[in-house]
């Protein structure tokens, strides 16, 4: 399998694709066509544990590698997730589902491609005869900073270093990811928003000056966030997953379609959904919930994609982003892999902060996907609500997708057709223990640690010990700086 930039006619290995993170011309990679789960291969799926089901997603994209290799890499990663189920499918209802992704090593969804990315990264390094120590660079949100730290952790021959928006980030993600431990790791806060964080990567990345410097050094860059295609793939194996659980559980039979609500940021998590729906999952609709920052809301009914508007610190804050970098892989495939459209879009979101597709475009997305957000009351009711009726508490982000998942479920017209939902949710409670406990009892507690507390005695839901550990870890990071002074705290790192 050979991937292609969506900006350009670059035609490189998956290993390659892996190591560099992005194109030459600041494109992403996507996989030159879409590689078919059969039914007969699915339907074998249905005897396998998780580790087995991502190796056979997995390796339909990146067959360079050796297989049995992969798949020892996953088991192991997977063993260290707690609960024995990297991915389990809860109940809520009659028609509702939970597809919990925060079972992980940083109790974030990140964690499903972040404990896979190390291996296809060394192995990718292997297969090109790639020398040099590797510099992982990762903008977050919150969630992808402390998952990329952990799983590259003491990482032979890869230094990573994370920035982070300085007030964008819940004090749970701040104290995971300033507390990391390890030989090969740095933190820094950026004064600004994810989207500055994602601008100043994405500069370093496209800088001829930048690339020089570092590999002076003795270091090529490469990316933890999935604008690297290494970090995507990995997601879309859990929609193959959670698929067989219902299967095997008979709430659907095989063949039957099915919905997906994702709470959504980046893009990313969705855009795995988009790939499994093109491998041949049997998919409805794509369920794209927005927070108050709801750019990807207004670009679904209108066909405009405008970032020029004001930025809101919400309480699901790994959403809060105005510049979601894999909607271009979707652009991609809008166009009709028009990688010449592809990149004037993207060449008008960097001048002007919008672009534009066309109606025809608009009609194609609208039957894909349905889009709609959930402002902070809305979140903190469907919190309540869904715990009082069902004893199920959830973390705010996956409060908006199971909100919004409502309000379309609610707003189907008659002859639509009616299909299970499948609400992914992304974190655990406890990372954002304030504004769950709020949303639980309606006391404004300060304290993280108290939260946890009143929280776990409100639910009896187990604390994750990645979450218990945090309180008595040093705080081992605190540098903040401005986006013009990033580079420099890279330069300083290595």
């Amino acid at each position: 399998m050979y991937f292609i930039g969506t900006r350009g006619s670059e035609r490189v290995s998956g290993a390659e694709a892996v190591v560099r993170g992005l194109a030459g011309d600041g494109g992403l990679f996507v996989p030159e066509f879409f590689p078919v789960i059969s039914q007969e291969e699915l339907e074998g799926m249905l005897g396998m544990d998780y580790a087995e089901r991502a190796g056979l997603v997995i390796s339909k994209y990146f067959d360079e590698y050796d297989g049995e290799a992969l798949l020892s890499a996953l088991k192991t990663a997977y063993s260290r997730f707690e609960g024995g189920d990297a991915a389990p499918l809860v109940r809520l209802d009659e028609g509702t589902y939970i597809l919990e992704l925060f079972h992980g090593p940083t109790c974030a969804f990140k964690d499903m491609a972040l404990v896979v990315l190390p291996h296809l990264l060394r192995k990718g390094c292997e297969l090109l005869g790639i020398q040099e120590n590797i510099l992982v660079l990762a903008a977050t949100s919150g969630d992808t900073g402390k998952a990329a730290l952990e799983g590259f952790k003491n990482a032979e021959g890869i230094k990573i270093q994370v920035f982070y928006p300085n007030e964008g980030v819940s004090s749970m993600q701040r104290m995971q990811m300033c507390t990391q431990e390890g030989e090969n790791v740095s933190v820094v806060a950026v004064k600004g928003n994810f989207d500055d964080c994602q601008t100043g990567v994405k500069n370093i990345f496209g800088s001829e000056e930048c690339r020089a410097k570092t590999k002076e050094r003795g270091y090529l860059l490469s990316s933890a966030n999935s604008i690297n295609v290494g970090r995507l793939i990995p997601q879309v194996a859990y929609y193959f997953s959670a698929y067989c659980d219902l299967v095997s559980s008979d709430q659907i039979a095989m063949g039957d379609k099915v919905d997906f609500a994702v709470p959504t940021g980046n893009f990313g998590n969705i855009l795995a959904a988009y790939y499994a729906k093109r491998m041949g999952l049997p998919v409805g609709r794509l369920i794209c919930a927005s927070n108050k920052n709801n750019v990807l809301t207004d670009f679904f009914r209108t066909g405009n994609y405008d970032s020029r508007r004001s930025f809101y610190r919400t309480m699901s804050p790994s959403m809060d982003i105005l510049v979601s970098s894999n909607l271009e892989r979707l652009i991609f495939e809008l166009s009709g892999r028009n990688a010449q459209v592809t990149a004037a879009r993207m060449k008008s979101l960097s001048e002007t902060g919008k672009y534009s597709v066309t109606s025809e475009e608009l009609q194609s997305l609208r039957t894909e996907f349905y889009a709609d957000f959930t402002g902070e009351d809305d979140t903190v009711d469907c919190i309540y609500e869904y715990f009082t009726e069902y004893g199920y508490p959830m973390d705010t982000h996956t409060g908006v997708a199971l909100s919004v998942a409502a309000r379309y479920q609610e707003k189907r017209e008659p002859l639509d057709p009616v299909y299970p939902m499948v609400v992914v949710s992304t974190a655990s409670p406890y990372k954002f223990p304030q504004d769950v406990l709020y949303a639980l009892s309606g006391n404004d507690v300060k304290d993280s640690f108290k939260c946890i507390k009143r929280i776990n005695l409100l639910t009896a839901m187990k604390v994750p010990e990645a979450i218990k550990s945090v309180r008595y870890k040093p705080i081992l990071f605190k540098t903040t700086v401005s986006t013009a002074k990033m580079f420099d705290e890279v330069l300083k790192f290595i």
